[in-house]
Protein backbone atom coordinates (compact mmCIF):
# COMPACT_ATOMS: atom_id res chain seq x y z
CA UNK A 1 0.00 0.00 0.00
CA UNK A 2 1.34 3.29 -0.68
CA UNK A 3 1.87 6.26 1.02
CA UNK A 4 -0.83 8.37 -0.14
CA UNK A 5 -3.34 5.10 0.25
CA UNK A 6 -2.23 5.17 4.06
CA UNK A 7 -3.12 9.15 4.18
CA UNK A 8 -6.31 8.15 2.70
CA UNK A 9 -7.74 5.53 4.41
CA UNK A 10 -6.59 7.20 7.90
CA UNK A 11 -8.51 10.75 6.67
CA UNK A 12 -11.74 8.18 6.36
CA UNK A 13 -10.83 6.46 9.53
CA UNK A 14 -10.35 9.34 11.56
CA UNK A 15 -13.76 10.73 9.93
CA UNK A 16 -15.76 7.74 10.62
CA UNK A 17 -14.57 7.83 14.49
CA UNK A 18 -15.62 11.48 14.13
CA UNK A 19 -19.18 10.77 12.65
CA UNK A 20 -19.82 7.95 15.24
CA UNK A 21 -18.98 10.36 18.25
CA UNK A 22 -21.59 13.12 16.65
CA UNK A 23 -24.42 10.33 16.27
CA UNK A 24 -23.51 9.12 19.81
CA UNK A 25 -23.61 12.72 21.24
CA UNK A 26 -26.61 13.73 19.94
CA UNK A 27 -28.71 10.26 19.27
CA UNK A 28 -31.63 10.77 21.21
CA UNK A 29 -32.09 8.86 24.89
CA UNK A 30 -34.50 6.39 25.83
CA UNK A 31 -37.98 7.81 26.58
CA UNK A 32 -39.91 7.08 29.63
CA UNK A 33 -43.64 6.60 28.91
CA UNK A 34 -44.41 4.32 32.06
CA UNK A 35 -43.72 4.32 35.78
CA UNK A 36 -43.70 2.08 38.63
CA UNK A 37 -43.88 3.27 41.97
CA UNK A 38 -43.07 0.65 44.73
CA UNK A 39 -43.96 1.74 48.30
CA UNK A 40 -41.96 -0.82 51.19
CA UNK A 41 -43.23 -1.07 54.76
CA UNK A 42 -40.56 -2.95 56.88
CA UNK A 43 -41.26 -4.95 59.87
CA UNK A 44 -40.59 -3.44 63.55
CA UNK A 45 -37.76 -4.28 64.71
CA UNK A 46 -35.74 -4.31 61.25
CA UNK A 47 -32.34 -3.30 61.59
CA UNK A 48 -30.70 -0.26 59.84
CA UNK A 49 -28.17 -1.88 57.84
CA UNK A 50 -31.13 -4.58 56.16
CA UNK A 51 -33.14 -1.57 54.95
CA UNK A 52 -29.29 -0.10 53.62
CA UNK A 53 -28.96 -3.44 51.92
CA UNK A 54 -32.65 -3.73 50.59
CA UNK A 55 -32.06 0.25 49.14
CA UNK A 56 -28.81 -0.86 47.69
CA UNK A 57 -29.73 -4.29 46.04
CA UNK A 58 -32.99 -2.36 44.55
CA UNK A 59 -30.59 0.31 43.16
CA UNK A 60 -28.54 -2.18 41.77
CA UNK A 61 -31.26 -3.89 39.73
CA UNK A 62 -31.12 -0.87 37.40
CA UNK A 63 -27.52 -2.00 35.91
CA UNK A 64 -28.94 -5.56 36.00
CA UNK A 65 -32.01 -5.47 33.88
CA UNK A 66 -32.19 -2.82 30.68
CA UNK A 67 -36.35 -1.86 30.61
CA UNK A 68 -35.19 0.34 33.59
CA UNK A 69 -34.67 3.81 32.10
CA UNK A 70 -34.75 5.62 35.22
CA UNK A 71 -34.84 4.68 39.06
CA UNK A 72 -34.83 6.83 42.05
CA UNK A 73 -35.73 5.98 45.48
CA UNK A 74 -36.13 7.74 49.01
CA UNK A 75 -37.29 7.43 52.93
CA UNK A 76 -40.95 8.54 53.01
CA UNK A 77 -41.17 12.16 55.12
CA UNK A 78 -44.59 13.24 56.30
CA UNK A 79 -45.07 16.81 57.62
CA UNK A 80 -45.93 16.81 61.70
CA UNK A 81 -44.16 13.90 62.14
CA UNK A 82 -47.34 12.07 61.49
CA UNK A 83 -46.65 8.11 61.07
CA UNK A 84 -46.06 6.87 57.55
CA UNK A 85 -48.24 4.04 56.13
CA UNK A 86 -44.94 2.84 53.71
CA UNK A 87 -41.07 3.18 54.96
CA UNK A 88 -39.14 3.82 51.63
CA UNK A 89 -40.36 4.22 47.93
CA UNK A 90 -39.06 3.23 44.63
CA UNK A 91 -39.58 4.89 41.41
CA UNK A 92 -38.93 2.96 38.25
CA UNK A 93 -39.73 4.23 34.70
CA UNK A 94 -39.79 2.51 31.54
CA UNK A 95 -40.64 2.81 28.01
CA UNK A 96 -43.70 0.34 28.07
CA UNK A 97 -45.90 -1.99 29.83
CA UNK A 98 -44.38 -5.11 28.28
CA UNK A 99 -41.08 -3.50 29.56
CA UNK A 100 -42.69 -3.30 33.04
CA UNK A 101 -43.55 -7.14 32.95
CA UNK A 102 -40.17 -8.17 31.95
CA UNK A 103 -38.70 -6.32 35.10
CA UNK A 104 -40.93 -8.05 36.93
CA UNK A 105 -40.52 -12.00 35.29
CA UNK A 106 -36.97 -10.56 35.35
CA UNK A 107 -34.77 -13.26 37.53
CA UNK A 108 -32.91 -10.53 38.85
CA UNK A 109 -35.76 -8.86 40.04
CA UNK A 110 -37.13 -12.44 41.63
CA UNK A 111 -33.95 -13.09 43.19
CA UNK A 112 -34.08 -9.42 44.86
CA UNK A 113 -37.49 -10.24 46.03
CA UNK A 114 -36.94 -13.70 47.75
CA UNK A 115 -33.80 -12.29 49.43
CA UNK A 116 -35.52 -9.52 50.67
CA UNK A 117 -39.24 -10.40 51.43
CA UNK A 118 -38.84 -11.25 54.87
CA UNK A 119 -38.05 -8.11 56.70
CA UNK A 120 -41.52 -6.28 54.95
CA UNK A 121 -44.36 -5.91 56.47
CA UNK A 122 -46.21 -4.86 52.80
CA UNK A 123 -45.95 -3.02 50.04
CA UNK A 124 -47.82 -1.15 47.53
CA UNK A 125 -47.16 -1.44 43.61
CA UNK A 126 -48.36 1.17 41.42
CA UNK A 127 -48.16 1.39 37.64
CA UNK A 128 -49.33 4.81 35.59
CA UNK A 129 -48.80 6.48 32.48
CA UNK A 130 -46.09 9.50 32.30
CA UNK A 131 -48.27 12.53 31.60
CA UNK A 132 -46.06 14.75 28.92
Amino acid sequence: MSAKSKGYTLIIVLMCAFALTIYGAYSPARKAQKQQIVCVKFKNGVENKAVEQHMNDFAALKHEIPQIVNYTSGKTILPNQAVSDYDVVHYLTFQSEADIKLFENSPAYKQFMDQHKGIWEKTLIVNADIRQ
